[in-house]
């Protein structure tokens, strides 16, 4: 057991501290769990590594002032949430810390202008996810999230950052999967609720993943389950491509960007955003940040199932978008359908890993572009644009977007891709921000802003 005051927080939400010995020179990195910044705690290690130490927190005894009581009874043990325990002021000011810690020390640049925040709800604010099952020996089921590093199931009745009605389904669902034939053939329920047809009412779809066949007594018990609760439920038997609507046997979800007057139907294992209000917000911010005019074309990639595409449509002359999973491409055409724009939108399904100054050339022109990766980012898109800047044709220098937005779900991956469109490609990093898509975690949502001069 060792004593030391707590330096800094990481991406985690772990205190950082380096004990000193009697000469004062600083030891190793330690990574208590619990602990913050400026807090005098003690420790005690349970994994020693030559270079680092995790740690558990066993006494404080000088707290922070941003110290709160957790809200959730299940803190301690569940891995969904980090943060709990951190006012949710200081939770936004340490995420703007850490994007500008990684474009600074990563990116070697910073923004010229930094953008304020975007937050919103702070509770009942996931609208999309996924609960793991388990059978625990005794014979009791476990429905609910992952425990902190660990594989196990967290014993959970109850979840704040679920909507009130899929929190108070969690014992209910326990109940079902116990009275199945085969409950240990059930891995995870997904979750996801959209914006019913009538305003202001929600609709929610759970998928249940089974791995064996479900016998006629084990649907009719999840027939009822769905009556009682009033929800829908989808089979998934394979993955992903294999679910399909159970009871009732039509399903209707979607979500709307009302600032745009699109309507988005989604499947419920489509990728949407989990935060609802939170992406409308974004939405309009990043489009009002890309600017686009009546005359122009622009880019919109990693589309998905055209979350931008269509707001952007509405404003600029054409919009393409370009998405990897053939599934999604074909959502996003059908999307622009149902909101009648099929005539200023055309998708295409390529690659966005593996691309080329030439594959750039093959899109067209475009005078400005949304990004919007996965957490590896987009450097392939990064270097082929600096491939364009750097090429003694001055008419590939014709296809470099005068201003990119870059919507971005992984700090440490977009300060790599600053790094190249600034050092390499020509760029400026006009601004930059966090949106804090999922409250009390350690997840890192940024928005970014590059033209050329």
């Amino acid at each position: 057991m060792t004593r030391v005051v707590v330096e800094s927080l990481n991406l985690e939400a772990q205190g950082v501290a380096r004990p000193r010995d009697e000469n004062g020179v600083p030891g190793k990195v330690v990574f208590i769990h619990d602990a913050l910044p400026g807090e005098d705690v003690e420790y005690q290690s349970y994994k020693v590594k030559s270079k680092f130490e995790m740690a558990k927190l066993l006494k404080i005894y000088k707290s922070s002032p941003s110290r709160i009581q957790p809200k959730c009874p299940s803190f301690e043990e569940c891995g969904g949430c980090s943060m709990q325990h951190l006012d949710t002021r200081a939770q936004l000011a340490m995420k703007q810390r850490v994007l500008e810690d990684n474009l600074r020390y990563l990116g070697r640049t910073k923004p010229e202008v930094l953008l304020r925040p975007i937050a919103g709800p702070a509770w009942e604010y996931r609208y999309r996810g996924r609960l793991s099952v388990f059978k625990i020996p005794k014979g009791r089921i476990l429905v609910g999230f992952h425990q902190k590093k660990a594989s196990r199931i967290t014993d959970m009745l109850s979840c704040d950052i679920l909507p009130k009605h899929l929190s108070d389904l969690l014992p209910h669902w326990r109940d079902l999967i116990g009275s199945l034939s085969k409950p240990e053939t059930i891995p995870q329920i997904e979750f996801a609720v959209g914006e019913d047809i009538q305003p202001g009412s929600r609709s929610s779809v759970f998928v249940l993943r089974h791995m064996a066949a479900l016998s006629k007594d084990d649907q009719e018990l999840i027939r009822a389950f769905a009556q009682l609760h009033q929800i829908h439920i989808w089979l998934q038997p394979g993955d992903l491509d294999t679910a399909y609507p159970f009871y009732p046997e039509k399903s209707h979800l979607c979500y709307r960007l009302p600032e745009f007057d699109i309507e988005i139907p989604f499947k419920p294992t489509d990728f949407t955003q989990v935060n609802h209000q939170i992406n409308q917000v974004l939405v309009g911010h990043a489009i009002r940040l890309l600017n686009p005019l009546k005359h122009e074309r622009v880019l919109d990639l990693f589309c998905g199932i055209g979350n931008f595409t269509l707001p952007l449509a509405r404003l600029s002359r054409e919009v393409f978008g370009i998405e990897g999973s053939e599934g999604l491409t074909q959502r996003a055409q059908e999307n622009a359908r149902h909101n009648q724009l099929s005539d200023s939108v055309n998708f295409a399904c390529s690659n966005l890993f593996e691309v080329t100054p030439e594959v750039i050339k093959s899109w067209g022109l475009a005078s400005k572009w949304l990004i919007d990766p996965p957490r590896d980012g987009a450097m392939a898109l990064a270097t082929a644009l600096a491939s364009l800047a750097s090429s003694e044709k001055s008419s590939d220098k014709d296809y470099l977007p005068s201003r990119i937005v870059y919507v971005s779900c992984n700090p440490a991956t977009l300060a790599r891709d600053v790094g190249i469109l600034v050092g390499q490609a020509g760029y400026r990093l006009k601004s930059a921000g966090v949106i804090n898509m999922f409250p009390h975690t350690s997840h890192i949502e940024s928005i970014a802003v590059f033209e050329r001069p």
